[in-house]
């Protein structure tokens, strides 16, 4: 092969396939990775926590920096596997309790002051408290921007 065709193949403006266009029109966002920027790791907490905890758990994060959190009603069970009750005269088993899971993303520095958060105000001392779990989170993408890692939470 020939310089001539490296030339054409670099510089040839009216080629859709050299790399001379393919540089002009690649979005500026994808050429401005800077290797000085280290992307902050992230890690994703669970809470399962006692209902009426909740708005307890929710200021004390939103205290802590958390901008967004999921909440869901879960039911289960831990060491206690349930409990009975009486009702109308009949003693029945629940083996599924109602409980709350908190879902965060935040940034690795934050995390231990969340869980310490989340661990203070969902205390009752009794049987049933309630669990938390961290993991870490590859990425994240914001998906109406496109941003992603810690800049998309």
């Amino acid at each position: 092969m020939s310089i001539d065709y490296f030339q054409k193949f670099l510089f040839n403006k009216n080629q859709k396939n050299s790399l001379f266009f393919r540089f002009l029109f690649t979005p500026v966002s994808c050429l401005l990775i800077s290797p000085l920027r280290k992307a902050q790791s992230m890690k994703k907490i669970e809470a399962i926590i006692k209902p009426f905890k909740l708005e307890e758990v929710k200021e004390a994060l939103a205290g802590v920096g958390a901008q967004g959190l999921t909440v869901s009603e879960v039911k289960g069970f831990g060491r206690q596997k349930g409990h009975t009750e009486i009702y109308r005269g009949s003693e029945y088993t629940v083996d599924f309790l109602p409980k709350i899971k908190i879902e965060v993303v935040l940034p690795d520095p934050l995390i231990q002051q969340a869980v310490e958060a989340i661990v203070r105000t969902a205390r009752t001392g009794k049987i049933g408290d309630g669990k938390v779990f961290v993991s870490n989170v590859e990425t994240a993408i914001r998906i109406r921007t496109e941003e992603s890692g810690d800049e998309a939470i």
